[in-house]
């Protein structure tokens, strides 16, 4: 540092603190720079990946979430349905295969940019109730990817504390390790996501390996011990009676078992990640559907395959008192029969790739929420500035899932509930959005199919709603905070320029331009639409700004006419089109709003010409306060008011911000 700077930081010595603005100056700057755009973090969701993989690649990054379910599912199973889980597990299966997966393959068909089922939803239910639904959606995801983070943290951490070569202090600290994995999850966000494709191969190739190993030796035991099969089915006889209520029992058993639908969201929410063709097209991107349809029929082949048989191999061979909560196999099943098989070496082996592919999935669960609630909320003007930015979104997710963890006590079975709850509500979604597309397609055989899954998974979300409600209360939470987030961010950007970008088109280029030339001055007359764009209607306008307003007879006027389109929409892209009327030259531009799309359009005149525009109302009747709330919910009501106060804010130059009249 020179002699010559200047104010406190000159006079610091090397064991003074720094002063508590440059203190905050620094965290701001860590906070906001370094960082990647929360919508263009790598990992599920990604805008614009910088590179694309092969389908099977991106299928291991869908992986770490579905896959990993196989370290706790089949010891929840045991314990939601005894030793029915097998039969419990087919349904599962069935309901997978011929269901959920015909429901995504149409949702990577038809919303092919990631956006998932959330998006098809939105276009079929537009203004603000589309809004609504998105909104609520939304809480459901993030109550699916915060419990994935903590369940799976906390399923981890138990595998660690039960292998036995853990040190003796683990014993009765799983919150804390919990803790510990879900802030170095976080720490890892903070320093920046790279590679995450390159991990996941390594990691779930790695785990499907030793978990095809496991069944494989539990299958041989079951082979060479067969008495097993007999004393399993008669104790399941002797408790259930025949097959038919065993089947129904099942089938009220199956939505405890629904975490084995994860990762059905998150396939298709990766499709920008996975390798399209030359030919492939925005609109059209074939070789990019058909690999993402290839990915969620491999996974779900393959995750079928593991449920089935890991289901029916620990029923068999282990003890179902095991399965009970603080039991060696409680969430941990094939831990068990990997240790209790294949040794301590073999199944320390196990227990430290289950532990990384269940930390990798809390990975995949916060990239996916990294990129889901920046690709929403702020088109919708629902969120703060700093929402667009991965650290703040990583420190608050890593807030949430420190509280979710605490209250639950790092427990898996109580998490499980509320997992289920967001798995099983997005899929439902997912369903209702294929089942209308199919209607509004009038594909008769595809809406009678859609609608009988849609029904199946309602029912499931139903049944799994009130046996575990948890789940809904914190999506609840969840939707709570982000509603009353969204109307906070809403109304606080209400004055804002929103358009992404504004296209003059040639006729109305020319006319400003002129204007510009000739007479070095703009005048714009703001005029309410309606379906008959009389000549008369110009005619008597003109006459009355004329003579209220002061503008000269001989002065060039030009008409700018918003055409109001969905209001709920906030971020949008602007074409402004110019038609001559009768001798009238009317500047035409469809909307969202009033106000903030005159502002836009005049600091864009103001832009291309080097004059700054003045721009005419008339007042609008009606209460200011009415007035404001038209505003804010259908884009109209107090206009001239409101255009220059967003003026004021965009421009804070009054000599280069466009005069507003009113009379």
């Amino acid at each position: 540092m020179s002699t010559s700077s200047t104010g406190a930081a000159a006079n610091l010595t090397p064991g003074d603190p720094p002063p508590a603005g440059k203190v905050q100056g620094r965290l701001a700057h860590w906070l906001t720079d370094g960082a990647e755009q929360a919508g263009k973090h790598p990992g599920p969701g990604a805008t614009k990946p910088e590179k694309t993989h092969s389908w099977w690649r991106v299928m291991c990054l869908t992986g770490v979430d579905y896959f990993s379910t196989l370290g706790y599912q089949p010891a929840i199973a045991a314990l939601a349905a005894g030793l029915l889980s097998p039969i419990a597990t087919i349904v599962l299966v069935l309901v997978t295969l011929c269901g959920a997966l015909p429901v995504y393959r149409r949702v990577a068909r038809e919303s092919h940019r990631g956006e998932g089922s959330i998006a098809m939803l939105e276009k079929l239910l537009p203004w603000w109730g589309g809004k609504l639904v998105v909104l609520v959606l939304l809480g459901f995801a993030a109550t699916d990817f915060m419990i994935t983070i903590t369940l799976s943290a906390a399923d981890a951490s138990a595998h660690a504390i039960e292998n036995p070569f853990a040190p003796q202090w683990f014993e009765g600290q799983q919150v804390p390790i919990t803790l510990i994995l879900i802030v170095g999850l976080a720490v890892v966000f903070l320093r920046g996501f790279k590679e995450a494709i390159n991990v996941a191969v390594v990691v779930v190739a790695v785990f499907l390996v030793l978990n095809a190993v496991v069944v494989a030796v539990a299958i041989g035991h079951v082979f060479e011990n067969t008495h097993v099969i007999d004393d399993w089915w008669g104790a399941l006889t002797t408790q259930h009676g025949n097959p038919l209520v065993m089947v129904g029992i099942a089938l009220i058993a199956f939505p405890k078992l629904a975490l084995g639908l994860s990762g059905f969201e998150t396939g298709v929410a990766v499709m920008p990640q996975i390798k399209g063709a030359p030919g492939d097209t925005p609109a059209n991107p074939v070789a990019r559907i058909r690999g993402a349809k290839r990915l969620l029929t491999t996974a779900a082949v393959i995750m079928s395959t593991f449920l089935i048989t890991s289901s029916l191999t620990t029923t068999l061979l282990i003890p179902q008192e095991a399965f009970e909560a603080g039991g060696p196999a409680n969430g941990r099943a094939l831990a068990y029969l990997a240790h209790e098989y294949l040794g301590e070496g073999f199944g320390t082996v196990y227990d430290i790739s289950t532990i990384a592919i269940l930390w990798f999935a809390g990975a995949s669960a916060l990239a996916g929420l990294l990129n889901l609630v920046p690709r929403y909320l702020p088109r919708y003007g629902m969120a703060p500035h700093w929402a667009g930015l991965v650290r703040p979104l990583v420190i608050v997710f890593l807030v949430i899932a420190i509280i979710i963890t605490l209250v639950f006590d790092a427990n898996v079975d109580a998490q499980a509930g509320a997992y289920a709850t967001g798995v099983l509500v997005l899929i439902t979604s997912a369903s209702v959005a294929v089942t209308l597309s199919a209607r509004r397609k009038k594909q008769r055989a595809a809406t009678i199919g859609f609608t009988i899954v849609t029904v199946v998974f309602l029912y499931t979300t139903v049944a799994n709603i009130i046996e575990r409600p948890d789940g809904v209360r914190i999506a609840a939470l969840f939707i709570i905070g982000i509603i009353a987030v969204s109307i906070i961010s809403r109304v606080q950007r209400s004055f804002q320029l929103r358009a992404t970008s504004i296209t003059l088109d040639a006729a109305a280029l020319d006319w400003v331009l002129t204007d510009a030339d000739e007479y070095d001055t703009i005048r714009i007359i703001a005029h309410e639409p309606d379906a008959t764009d009389s000549p008369d209607e110009y005619r008597q306008k003109i006459k009355e700004e004329r003579r209220d307003s002061g503008i000269p007879q001989r002065s060039p006027v030009i008409f700018l006419e918003v055409h109001l389109a969905d209001s709920s929409n906030f971020e949008e892209d602007l074409l402004v089109t110019g038609e001559a009327i009768d001798g009238f030259r009317v500047l035409k531009v469809s909307s969202a709003n009033v106000p903030n799309t005159i502002a836009t359009v005049l600091l864009e005149i103001r832009d291309l010409t080097g004059v700054v525009p003045d721009v005419y109302f008339e007042w609008t009747e009606g209460s200011p306060i009415s007035n404001m709330f038209r505003y804010l919910i259908t884009g109209a009501g107090e206009v001239a008011p409101v255009t220059r106060e967003v003026l004021r804010r965009a421009e804070r130059d009054r000599r280069h911000r466009p005069e507003v009249h009113v009379s």
